[in-house]
Parts: structure tokens; sequence; C-alpha cells
């Protein structure tokens, strides 16, 4: 404990009664297993002595962070931080504390849905930190999130502009992007003696920058997107500094490249970036920490752990491979994912790792279904639905995907009134463009196997028609638009109108290596043809798709593509045990 109070501040030192109760409150905070309400009962006898405001507020502020961090007494946590908040403001030269406890208690406010709260707060500490650009550009940050949070981008990004512009003015070029934490063990303010805050940060123009790409590729702003994104490449290239920062800056940029493609459902495209991103995260990960820790202390900020930068690339791999149809490589990083997030989760509690298990799994049980491993699909729903009720905002992010997933698991087992029930239901609660496109195209899907729904499949078709006003830019899903077409039009008989369809199907799957569509396009042209009586042509779609079928693996066309080179293919199928529904990221 000697240690602990040999940092306190030095005009706080001198009290040896104060060093003593902190001694205590440390040894027991950090006893195993921590002990926490005698942690309290030692930093509550600091008031007895009637210390000095700058005790006193640093107090309330330990106090309100133990509070915080180990208990559920949200009340008296943000009582002791209100008046850390109240008093150091009173106090000249004291921002550590001070800016600590508006950060914090802005926390607390958001973990009880005092959103009206935390705003003021936040903007009034922005307002007075200017002289601080550590505590300026993290409380920025700090508001920026929450506008996302609540979905206003707009104003997350003005915030995200004006951090950037004043990361350019003190001279910074690291910092211009995303949510900003501190690259510590434990919570800034669970060391009790006085956790002093580092001096001015002078690399937050590139982070600032980052975020606001990130955040204009959620608005759909393409256009300015693209500026911005090779104004970034040209910032972490030229950039010079520790070698984690330099690959940490690399990796953000080079996630938002690959998202930005796979949204476009760009998989072919997307290759040199992805390969890029994999070859940057082994780099970190042989680098390490304590063989780089710059001089400026401020430079430990990362805009995430180098963990869960791990987990990220995991995942985004696995995004890939799903679109691209390599399910077995899919699950293989999925496997890798989950077993690294479940090590992780015993000593972190950052929600983000439920964001990303969530969608891991959400991929996951797309691959199940997929392979014909459907009991092992609805026990991983499930498990996502145990996830998503922990979390009341991962569960509102993910409504309208676990309905999806149960309206995929529906087709799967041939329930076609209950899938259109799940679609249309997670059609309600999406706002998101290229997922509700998704949707529409399996829900017309269903439509068409059911065969009596005809005034409601037109309307679906005349929304996602892919020759006229298609709602969304990628790639992938105007493909599986023309697949849809082509089935559609196979059902009514119009097998020239159909060929046609499904030769721009495969026209576009081939161009961006879509496997699973190529091959259920080929399985469905050699349909066509064999219900023509063309047996030689239809061998030659068939053959190639089911190899291609075997290498995904994908079971249903497997299936048919097997039934229609034995011949027992009838000329008018319903398709009972075949599947439509084509991947696309669910997020």
């Amino acid at each position: 404990m000697a240690a602990a109070a040999v940092v306190a501040p030095q005009a706080e030192a001198s009290e040896s009664w104060y060093l003593a109760l902190l001694g205590f409150a440390e040894h027991f905070r950090t006893s195993s297993p921590p002990k926490i309400r005698l942690c309290v009962h030692c930093l509550q006898a600091v008031f007895q002595f009637k210390p000095p405001q700058r005790i006193e507020a640093r107090t309330h502020l330990q106090l309100g962070s133990v509070l915080y961090h180990h208990t559920k007494n949200s009340e008296l946590a943000r009582q002791h931080l209100e008046k850390a908040w109240f008093i150091s403001q009173q106090i000249p030269q004291f921002e550590d504390v001070k800016f600590e406890a508006a950060s914090l208690l802005s926390e607390l406010y958001c973990r009880e849905n005092s959103v009206d709260s935390a705003k003021p707060l936040l903007r009034k500490a922005i307002q007075i930190s200017q002289q601080t650009p550590y505590w300026h550009c993290r409380l920025l940050f700090q508001l920026a999130q929450l506008h996302t949070l609540e979905k206003d981008l707009v104003s997350a990004c003005d915030l995200l502009g004006v951090g950037a512009e004043y990361a350019r003015v003190v001279g910074s070029e690291y910092t211009r992007g995303i949510t900003l934490e501190p690259r510590q063990e434990s919570s800034p303010t669970d060391h009790l003696p006085g956790d002093r805050r580092p001096s001015p940060i002078w690399h937050a123009q590139a982070l600032f920058l980052l975020s606001k790409g990130m955040l204009l590729l959620m608005e759909r702003k393409l256009q300015e997107v693209h500026p911005l994104l090779t104004l970034c490449g040209q910032i972490v290239e030229n950039w010079q500094g520790n070698p984690i920062q330099k690959e940490s800056l690399r990796v953000f940029f080079l996630v938002l490249q690959v998202t930005h493609y796979l949204d476009a459902g760009q998989v072919k495209s997307v290759k040199p970036c992805l390969k890029q991103l994999q070859q940057c995260i082994q780099t970190i990960s042989t680098l390490h920490d304590d063989e780089i820790l710059p001089s400026n202390p401020a430079d430990l900020f990362h805009w995430l752990p180098k963990e869960h930068m791990c987990v990220l690339v995991y995942l985004v791999t696995v995004m890939h491979s799903m679109q691209a149809g390599y399910l077995e490589k899919a699950q293989k990083y999925t496997d890798k994912a989950l077993m690294q997030l479940e090590k992780l989760k015993m000593l972190d509690s950052s929600p983000i790792l439920s964001s990303f298990q969530v969608i891991l799994l959400e991929h996951i049980i797309m691959c199940r279904l997929v392979t014909g491993h459907k009991a092992t699909a609805l026990q991983e729903i499930s498990q996502v639905c145990q996830l998503c009720q922990q979390s009341p905002r991962l569960f509102s992010n993910h409504a309208a995907q676990l309905h999806t997933l149960l309206g995929l698991y529906c087709i799967s087992v041939n329930c076609m009134d209950n899938a259109e029930a799940q679609f249309t239901t997670a059609l309600r609660l999406t706002t998101h463009q290229e997922l509700w496109t998704f949707i529409v195209t399996n829900l017309a899907s269903v439509y068409i196997r059911e065969g009596n729904r005809h005034q409601e499949l037109y309307s679906l078709l005349e929304r996602i028609n892919p020759d006229h006003n298609f709602p969304v830019s990628s790639h992938c899903l105007r493909a599986a638009a023309f697949y849809i077409r082509g089935l559609f039009s196979f059902f009514q008989g119009r097998y020239n109108e159909a060929k046609r369809f499904l030769r721009e199907t495969l026209k576009m799957s081939n161009a961006e290596d879509l496997n699973r569509l190529t091959a259920c396009s080929l399985v469905l042209l050699g349909h066509i043809f064999y219900v023509l009586g063309n047996h030689r042509e239809s061998n030659n779609m068939v053959v190639p798709a089911m190899q291609l079928a075997s290498k995904i693996p994908d079971m249903s066309v497997q299936l048919w593509s097997s039934a229609l080179l034995r011949g027992k293919v009838i000329p008018s199928p319903r398709l009972a045990d075949t599947y439509y529904y084509l991947f696309f990221q669910i997020r």
C-alpha cells in the first residue's frame, strides 16, 4: 500500500490520516475477493476529519466510482459524483477530479436512462475543458457516443468534426476517432489515491476522422465517406508514432474499408483489404505493450483494446466468409472468436463484447441452417435471446434480426405461415435499409412457395425491382433480387424470362465470388433446362452447381442437384426442401 500512498497528490499527501485511510481502502478494494463494504467505510471515514475541499471532492469521486463499478447502489453513487462535480468546479487547477466526475456521472445518468441530464452535463464539461486537451477530446467522444446511441448521427458527426478541428489546432495527429478507452486494466477512477490525468494529448486527429467516417457509413452518406476515408488512409500511412498506435489506427481504417465493401456486397473486391487487416492484427498481436510505452502518457489512448480488435477481425472475416459461401471457414473463425470472447468476458464486462457475441451467433445460425444443422441453429437462436434479454439496448438493436433468424428457421422446416409472421414482424422493427431488403427478399420467396399470394408478391417484387430504383447499393442483394425474379418466373412457367433473370444473377455473383448465389442459380437453370427436355444442358448446369454446393457445403442445393442428376424431379416441383435465404451481414 506504500506505492498507493506515494501517488497521492502532493498537496494532499501531508495528511497522514488521509494516506492511511486511502491505503486501507485500496487494500480492501484489491483484496480477493474485493471487500467493497470495508473499502467504502474507509473512504466515508475521511469526512469525519472535516477535510479541505480538494480532499473532500476527490473522496466523493472515489466513493462514487467504487459504488458505480462494484455495487448496485446507483442512488448513493450519483449523490457522491454530483458532490464531486459541484465542489471541484469551485477549486482552481483541479481538472482531473472535475472532468472525471463529469464523465462518470454522465455514464451513470445514461445507465439510469436519464439522458436529458447527461447531455447538458457533458456540454458544460466540454465548454470549460478547452484548455485541457485530453479531457476536451475525451468528453467530445463521450457526447458523440451518446448521440450515436440515440441514433442522432447528425449531431454525433458534428461533434466529431469539432473534435477533428480542435485536434488540428492543438497539433494532434493521432486522435481526429471512435469512442476512446484508456488502455488500462481497471477503471480509471478505481485507483483510489488520485489517478492523475496525463498531460495534453497530441494524437486525436486521426481517431476523430475515422469515427466520423464510421458514422457516415452508418448514415449511408457515401459521397462524404469516400474522400474522408482517402484522407484517413493518408494520415494513417504518414503518421509517425509508436508501432502499436500506428497499427491500431490501421486496423480501424481497414475495418471501415472492409465493412464498406461488405455493405456493398462486394465480396471479391474486399479481399485485398481483408488480407491487409488480417496481417495487421497479426502484427499487433506480436507487439508487447510494455515494450512500446510512449514518453507521453496520453498516448496510452486506443480506440479499442488489442484483445477486442482481434475478436473484431475474426467477426469481419466471418461476415466475409458467409457472403462468399465459405461456410466451413466461417464456422472455424466463429469458434475461435467465441472462445476468445468467453475468456475476455471473465475479466471484462464491456458491452461491446456481448454485441460481438450476438453478431457472431447470428451468422453461425445462418450457417447451421444451410448445412442442415437445424436443431443446433434453434439452440443458438435461444442463446441469442438470452443474451439480448440481459441488455435492453442490445435487445432493441437486434430484435429485427432475431425475428429474421426465426423466419429463416421456419423456412428450413417448411413452416411458411410462421416464416411469414416472423418476417412481417421483423419488417416493422427495422429501419436498416439493407436488412429491410434482405427480409423482403426472403418474404418474397415464402410467397412464391405458397403459390396463392400473388397480390402481396407483386407488391414486394415491385419494391425490390433490381432493374429500377433498387433500394440499396448492395451488389449481393441486387443479385439476390434477380434470383427471386427468376424463381418467380420459373414457377409461372415463363422459362425464357426466368433464364434472363438467372443469367443476370450468375453474371453478378461470378463478378464478386458469391458462391451460394452462383450454386442456386446454376441448379435452377439446370432445372429449367430439365423441364424443357434439354438434359445435356441441364447437366452442364447441375454438375458445377453440385460441385460448388459440396464445397460450401449447402445441403439443400446438393439434394436438389442430386435429384436432377438422377432424373427424379417432376416437371413442376414445389421445391419443398430448398431454401432461398441469401446471406448478408445481419447487424
